[in-house]
């Protein structure tokens, strides 16, 4: 988890079920590192649907690898890695297409990436420095899944139920939930897990620290 030059960013991913607590967990370690850390999400990769009718967009299988623009996070990633600022793409769940604005982001010492699919890429996966899976039982995630998409995502419950049911389930069983072995760490119950956030931050910041001094042994 050191990065191999002192200027490098340490790349964390992030993955797990939906309403897994998985967003919840890399926000913390965002938090507690500062203005060292900063957060990418592979949600904002959704490739653009607004050449789909409606209906069309309400049966598109959201819930595998290929519904993302996987390539371009890759793209991005290496680019942050080298020290270029990179113009994320954001995506309006509601009507499932890109917005015309862009996000920002530019290097940081440590870049959290959060996202189900995140270790389910070969590509992708290889990209992270350390990866954190986070484990969290299938009623308590469905649960999260239906609030969310509710409250954000202006849905119906009908359409939420069609989803799980038709593509979240499934998609979780065949990409998500295999992709737990290729994670460095096991999170139980999310972001109400102190104890384990506690170690990864104090890990993290002990790594920040080691690269300071290194800079100013060069200095």
């Amino acid at each position: 988890m050191t990065p191999s030059t002192p200027t490098t960013p340490v790349l964390i991913g992030i993955a797990g079920g939906t309403g897994s607590g998985k967003t919840t967990v890399a926000t913390k370690i965002v938090e507690a590192l500062g203005a060292q850390a900063i957060m990418v999400q592979h949600d904002w990769y959704y490739r653009d649907n607004a050449h789909l009718s409606p209906e069309e967009r309400q049966s598109f299988n959201y819930d595998e690898p290929a519904a993302l623009e996987n390539e371009l996070m890759v793209e991005h990633l290496r680019a942050l890695r080298e020290g270029r600022t990179v113009a994320c793409p954001q995506y309006d769940f509601s009507t499932h297409s890109r917005t015309p604005q862009t996000v920002a982001v530019a290097p940081h010492p440590i870049i959290v990436i959060e996202g189900i699919l995140l270790f389910s890429v070969p590509e992708l996966r290889e990209m992270f420095d350390l990866r954190l899976y986070v484990d969290t039982d299938d009623d308590i995630r469905l649960m999260r899944r239906i609030k969310r998409d509710i409250l954000h995502r202006g849905r119906d419950i009908r359409s939420i139920q069609a989803q799980y049911y038709n593509t979240v389930r499934p998609m979780h069983m065949l990409h998500v939930g295999p992709s737990k072995q290729h994670a460095h760490l096991i999170i139980p119950e999310g972001g109400e897990n102190t104890q384990a956030i506690d170690v990864i931050v104090g890990r993290l910041l002990y790594t920040l620290t080691k690269v300071e001094q290194v800079l100013d042994e060069e200095g």
